[in-house]
């Protein structure tokens, strides 16, 4: 059962075929790129497509965005105490993310990185100690 605009789009189809004006693009006759959505059910993955093409970006992803930030900018401080207070703030992060999600995030503790932000917070911990208050607000 056909509804008026589903008409008018196979007529523009039909119409565009005929005239030759779908024979030029790139990527004809080849398979189609995976987008990200074969996992999702089907009546859900348009709306994905659609999300996606106006530039949402899912929460998590957002958040995972925003951990790497703090890594990175981590990466070029030079004062200790700073990258201290980065740290903790980085921990926050991850710990609010995993409270969301229910499950932990996982930074892969076999590489190199990691073990480094590892033994910088270790470092940093002895350094200066444990202590500034629990509950002070991270900024």
């Amino acid at each position: 059962m056909f509804n008026y605009s589903q008409i008018v789009a196979e007529d523009h189809i039909r119409r565009a075929i005929k005239e030759g004006k779908l024979d030029d693009y790139e990527g004809k006759g080849e398979p189609l790129k995976p987008d990200g959505t074969e996992n999702l059910p089907a009546e859900l993955r348009m709306a994905y497509r659609i999300l996606k093409n106006s530039g949402y970006i899912p929460a998590e992803i957002a958040e995972e965005r925003e951990i790497v930030r703090a890594i990175d900018l981590l990466e070029h401080m030079e004062s200790e105490k700073e990258r201290y207070q980065q740290m903790r703030k980085l921990d926050v992060m991850i710990l609010k993310m995993n409270e969301r999600r229910k499950r932990p995030v996982n930074l892969d503790p076999t590489d190199e990185y990691y073990r480094l932000i590892v033994e910088k917070v270790r470092l940093a911990e002895e350094r200066f100690g444990q202590s500034e208050s629990k509950d002070e607000t991270v900024r």
